[in-house]
């Protein structure tokens, strides 16, 4: 049982930046695979990165790909999301999320837990 919870969320300009943190609880964090997703209102939750167990891969949507980083640091059981150079259509709440090993990095039913999630605005 892993449970996951997002902060860092704001508003800010066009071009500004935001880090999200997740911290997870489980003794088993660090064998989780672990993304971040967003959605906004009358639209699926998309796939934005992935991270490995071991932060040896990382995997971009091609929307944030040289924008966001995704990163981990398994002894404090936290995933972030750095997110630079943000632009209005970045608005939407974020999600952490976690998988076993395995299954499609980019699909929402390949997680098995989820977070509350983080409102992220970007004004213009």
């Amino acid at each position: 049982q892993v449970q996951l919870v997002e902060s860092g969320g704001g508003l800010v300009q066009a071009g500004g930046s935001l880090r999200l943190s997740c911290a997870a609880s489980g003794r088993t964090f660090g064998n989780y695979n672990m993304g971040w997703f967003r959605q906004t209102p009358g639209k699926e939750r998309e796939f934005v990165a992935h991270i490995s167990w071991n932060s040896y891969s990382q995997y971009y949507a091609d929307s944030v790909k040289g924008r966001f980083t995704i990163s981990r640091d398994n002894a404090k059981n936290m995933v972030y999301l750095q997110m630079n150079s943000l632009k209005p259509e970045d608005t939407a709440i974020y999600y952490c999320a976690a998988k076993r090993i395995g299954g499609v990095v980019t699909g929402v039913a390949s997680y098995d837990y989820w977070g509350q999630g983080t409102q992220v605005t970007v004004s213009s």
